[in-house]
């Protein structure tokens, strides 16, 4: 593949910053109200469990940079199967992410805009689902360029609420203490905190998905990663303190858009609807990044025979276009399942599912990468690879433990889904061999 059509480490971080910071932000300071101070907590311990996992994802990408992302770790120290199990799971929750970030753009759109709102939503969602399909459809230098931008942009309100804090942090710090949250701190209001928090930080390994189209990807994967979910990290820390502490507890957990209430309180009335244009273009990167991944992912998985060979061709721009209409399709599917009389509910389940999914792909990555240090892959860091591998499994077992069963059983099911497409792909094709270490 030419340079032309890879992307380096600009673009990599945009990646994780872009797909992390979606629009689970923007109202997450609302669900977390009710467990006060544990969610303050809570996200310290996702943010610095999802430290260790990028540090996981950083370690293999370094040891393995010959593999195409994280299928390729997997397969390359645990099996195909593991792989494909892990793989599938994301796979999925990867256009179900599509489709539930198309419903809720089209939601803040209609309230910046309400003109917008005369469009039938179910037709908007799509077409803004399909607008992002084919930008990707024009190579992964176009999807990546058009993810710093929005990146970029994305920032912004962010940048403003932390400035917002510290102006009141200045002038009337007294304000930060005039109404503490209530809720008790314990153990498992900690841990249901955290969980709720982990969805907001899914996105971590996006540098490592197109490590095929990444230039240098030992060197340029693992110093995006890090780079990606520190910076992802200190913002989220600041942007969910300023709102917990700022607003009472009960006036917070109601309301449908936190740090627009913010702005409007302390900076003026009418300030926060534009905070919501902002909402809209953070949507819309995520969206953006999301459709190339699963692009890219899709391909991959068609290049190592677990999924028809049919998906792994490119356009002449070097995009894999059979595997963009086709996923495209899928999450078009869930727009329209989406669209009942239960939306919330809907909305609410799906982000259980594409959490749940996830994990599977985070504890494999771990696993695969003590496998690694067993084998003297990582001798270069020694023991701290056993260490960040060993701390990343017992993550992801928290993050599974504070999710409840319902969670568990799900990725278990979503990966049971898969098995017969496996077992059908692998009858009809000669076994490719896997990344050595």
């Amino acid at each position: 593949m030419s340079d032309g059509n890879k992307i380096g480490f600009w673009t990599c971080t945009a990646l994780v910053v872009g797909n992390v910071i979606g629009m689970g932000i923007f109202i997450l300071p609302a669900s977390l109200a009710p467990y006060g101070f544990n969610a303050l907590i809570g996200w310290i311990v996702t943010l610095a469990g999802c430290l260790v996992l990028a540090r996981v994802f950083a370690h293999l990408s370094h040891a393995l940079p010959g593999a195409d992302g994280p299928y390729g770790y997997i397969r390359s120290t645990l099996g195909e199967l593991p792989a494909y199990m892990a793989l599938w799971a994301y796979w999925v929750s990867l256009w179900l992410t599509n489709a539930a970030l198309a419903t809720g753009v089209v939601g803040y759109i209609t309230v910046v805009m309400p003109e917008l709102g005369r469009i039938q939503p179910a037709l908007f969602a799509l077409g803004l689902l399909w607008s992002f399909v084919a930008v990707n459809l024009l190579g992964v230098r176009t999807g990546g360029g058009v993810q710093i931008v929005t990146t970029v942009l994305k920032l912004l309100p962010m940048v403003a609420i932390a400035v917002l804090g510290g102006w009141i942090l200045l002038t009337t710090p007294a304000t930060f203490v005039a109404h503490p949250p209530v809720t008790p701190v314990t153990l498992s209001g900690v841990m249901a905190a955290s969980t709720i928090a982990l969805y907001a930080m899914l996105g971590i390994e996006s540098a490592s998905i197109p490590a095929g189209r990444v230039d240098n990807p030992g060197r340029t994967i693992p110093r995006a990663t890090m780079a990606g979910t520190v910076l992802t990290a200190l913002v989220y820390i600041v942007v969910s303190t300023v709102p917990i502490l700022l607003i009472k507890q009960s006036e917070l957990a109601t309301s449908g858009a936190p740090f627009a209430t913010l702005m409007d309180r302390y900076v003026g009335a009418g300030v926060g609807r534009w905070l919501s244009l902002f909402v809209v273009v953070s949507g819309l990167g995520a969206l953006n990044g999301w459709t190339l991944l699963v692009g890219e992912l899709t391909r991959t998985m068609a290049v190592n025979g677990v999924l028809p060979a049919v998906f792994a061709r490119n356009n002449r721009h070097g995009a894999p276009a059979i595997a963009l209409i086709v996923t495209g399709v899928l999450a078009s599917i869930m727009i329209w399942m989406s669209y009942s009389n239960s939306l919330v509910a809907a909305f609410t389940f799906l982000t259980r599912v594409v959490t749940a999914a996830n994990l599977p792909l985070y504890l494999c990555c771990s696993l695969a990468l003590a496998v690694l240090w067993r084998r003297g892959a990582v001798a270069q860091v020694g023991r701290r690879a056993l260490l960040v591998a060993i701390t990343g499994a017992l993550y992801v077992a928290f993050a599974f433990i504070g999710s409840g069963e319902e969670p568990f059983l799900l990725a278990l099911a979503l990966m049971a889904a898969g098995l017969p497409l496996y077992a059908y792909m692998r009858l009809r094709r000669h076994t490719v061999a896997p990344v050595k270490a």
